[in-house]
């Protein structure tokens, strides 16, 4: 039972920052296209989002968010 929590946390903790990534950038302007919105959504490396999440600030695109 305790691994399926953990699990389940970390499935919400990466749903949340894929959120956030997706909140910055439409608060920003930046046009999300769905394949990109599907790929930031699908993402469960919490290190990865946190990477976009910080790219996310600045890009003028979403191709600045994967380079």
């Amino acid at each position: 039972m305790a691994i399926g929590l953990v699990a389940g946390v970390a499935v919400g903790l990466a749903e949340g920052e894929a959120a956030s990534v997706l909140k910055i950038l439409r608060a920003r302007g930046v046009p999300v296209p769905e394949e990109a919105r599907e790929r930031i959504m699908g993402c469960s490396d919490l290190e990865q989002l946190d990477t976009w999440l910080k790219r996310a600030l600045t890009a003028t695109s979403t191709d600045d968010l994967f380079f």
